[in-house]
Parts: C-alpha cells; structure tokens; sequence
C-alpha cells in the first residue's frame, strides 16, 4: 500500500500562503497532532549545521513545528548527536555553542536544545533489530529514551550515500559515536599512489591512526575511526574512499535507521525541506551553490516514501549550471548521481523497504 505525503511548494501571494503557515498545515495533514499524547517528551531531530555552514533549516522554520508539538501538550525538545569527525560539533560544549550561534536557542527555536548522546558520545542505548550487518545498534539515549520524535531533514547531497534526507538523519544522526563507527567500519579512507609524504594527514588524524613509512603515509585500520578527516585535507588529493563498499555502508545506515525508530511505534513523523539543496552534507563548514532550484516541504509518517518523494522531486527540476553537479542536468536526470556518479543513493531507499523501514510506494498529495 502507497504511504501518503504530503507536500507544499514555495509559492505565496498572501500571509496565508507563507512558509511558516505551510509548515503549520502540513503537520496538521500528516496528523502528526494525533500521535502525540499529553507529556510525551517529544524530540525534534535536527542537524544544527556545522560552523560555516549556512544551508541547516531556518530555526524559524523548525518554530512552527515546536509550536504544533506543544498545542498537543506534548513537551519538545531539540536534539541531535555528536559527530565522529573533529569539527565544531564533535562534543556537547562545542554543539550546544554551534546550534545557539546558528540560532537554535530557547528565544527564537521555542525549546531547549538537548544533545541526546552525552558529553562525549557515551550516553547511549543497544537496540536490538537482528537484520544483516547488525543485531543490535547503539542509539542515543536521550533519543532512544524520548516518547516521540519529529524528525526535520534539509534534503540534500552526500558524498558517501548519494543524498541525505530521513533516512540518515536517523541513521548516522541518532547513532553515539560507537555507532557511527559501526556504520563507517566498512568504508575507511585508501591511500592511492599521488601521496607524496607530506605528512598532514598524521598531523590532523585525531586518533594517531597514520603512520609515514617511505615517505608514503600509512593507515592503521585497527585504530582508524573513518571520520574522514584525512580525506577532507589532502592537499594532494591522494586519499580516496572505496568507493565499491558505498552500497553496503548505506545498508549499515538503513539498518541503524530502522533501529532508531523501532520502539517507538508509529510516533515519529518526518519532514524534509527540499531547499539550498546543495552537493553536501551540512557537516562541512561550507555550503556551495544550489544544484537545482527550491522546490517546497514535504511531509509523512514514512521516512522511506518521504525519501523516495524528495528524490523524484529533485529530479524533475532543471540542474543548475555553474553548480557541482556535471551531468544530469536535463528533466528526469539523476541530479545526486550527477553530483556522485559512484553512488548510487537509491540504495537507502530500496533497502529502506527491504528491511521495513516504510514503502517506496506512496501517494504524493499537493496542499493549497
């Protein structure tokens, strides 16, 4: 059976039609308001953007959804986890600091702003799901802990999973830091023959997991973590990530999605904004030009549908030029795959379906 999404674009000729009251009635649609109950502890997912980053969703934005969530008398509260890389959001101190100076705080964002894994990363749950790669997985325990969740995506690219919307959110987005390595053990970074031994990747690896041995830097898979670092910082360009391993790292992913929404039993609604859609995660501390135009907000209580929705949506629009995106720019092309052609982000929805996350199948329904 076809899950329903709801969906709103970016036109507006009245006060009605502004985008703070699209988000008010796409939450009313989706019934969101009954899932909820009086004094649920409601976590409002969310990535607060890394330091430079500009295209995170609006705090405004998330408001509107804040407010619908306490109408219910249910008790919201923004959340996210710490990330495995070494930037400025990789503890709770440097987090909660980014999230206030992006302006995720109690005055304009209407909640308190929690980070659901801890100081470090230690605060977190096993959850059980016995499916391929995983039989448990390692979720935050402020999240795994909360009644409900609302769960706010900005729909953009990704490097390793082709795009990221619902889906990661949950997955790498829930996950404590033991987690996030779970899901990256499969896809640490290669060194290829352009590596001239300069030495800065032993310099920034944070775990001391590099080595120079004849002027050729060396990786310790044992203690290497996959945060990436070394990868984002070769001034050379020589090290690469196995690229052939994408399809079952976006497995791992869905896995500990499906995990972080397991025990919560149909009370977890999804919203993705598909605009600033650009190449990136917005883990980077950049965010480049667009590679489509802004297309509108979409809402469902399935992530996979959602996911599959936005997807398509992205794909009927014109790719911009002088964007990151180098082919696929015609109607119908796959903009993602034109950004990262040796992924194939598909995958997340597809194995979305496998394992029972949601259907791929939905109904996409237009409000006024």
């Amino acid at each position: 059976m076809a899950s329903k999404v709801y969906f709103t674009d970016f036109r507006s000729r009245t006060p009605e039609d502004s985008k703070v009251n699209k988000i008010r009635r796409l939450f009313e649609a989706a019934g969101f308001a009954e899932m909820l109950r009086e004094d649920d502890i409601t976590g409002v997912k969310l990535h607060f953007g890394e330091e430079g980053n500009d295209s995170y969703i609006n705090p405004v934005f998330v408001r509107q959804v804040v407010d619908k969530i306490a109408e219910t008398g249910a008790k919201p509260f923004l959340t996210d986890t710490n990330t495995l890389y070494y930037g400025s959001r990789h503890d709770s101190v440097g987090h909660t600091k980014t999230a206030v100076l992006h302006g995720f705080d109690f005055a304009v964002a209407g909640a308190p702003l929690i980070i659901a894994d801890g100081l470090r990363g230690g605060n977190w749950r096993h959850v059980e799901v016995e499916l391929k790669h995983f039989k448990r997985v390692k979720i935050a325990g402020d999240i795994e802990d909360s009644d409900s969740m609302m769960v706010l995506s900005h729909f953009k690219g990704h490097g390793m999973s082709g795009f990221g919307g619902a889906i990661k959110n949950l997955a790498m987005g829930c996950a404590a830091a033991p987690g996030k390595i779970e899901q990256h053990e499969c896809a640490k970074p290669l060194i290829n023959e352009l590596c001239t031994g300069c030495g800065t990747c032993i310099q920034l690896c944070p775990v001391d997991a590099m080595i120079l041995e004849d002027q050729m830097a060396i990786i310790d898979y044992g203690g290497c973590i996959g945060c990436n670092n070394c990868v984002d910082n070769c001034p050379e360009m020589a090290i690469d990530l196995p690229w052939d391993e994408m399809e079952t790292f976006m497995e791992r992913m869905v896995e500990y999605a499906y995990g972080a929404v397991k025990n919560k039993k149909g009370k977890v609604g999804y919203i993705n904004f598909l605009m600033n859609i650009t190449p990136d995660c917005d883990c980077l501390p950049w965010s480049d030009r667009p590679i489509v135009p802004d297309i509108g907000i979409l809402a469902s209580s399935d992530p996979v549908a959602l996911d599959a929705a936005s997807y398509d949506l992205v794909n009927q629009e014109n790719g911009f030029e002088n964007s990151h995106l180098h082919k696929n720019h015609q109607h119908g092309g796959d903009k993602f795959q034109g950004v990262w052609d040796e992924v194939d982000g598909r995958v997340q929805i597809q194995y979305g379906e496998a394992v029972g996350l949601g259907t791929a199948d939905y109904e996409l329904i237009k409000l006024p």
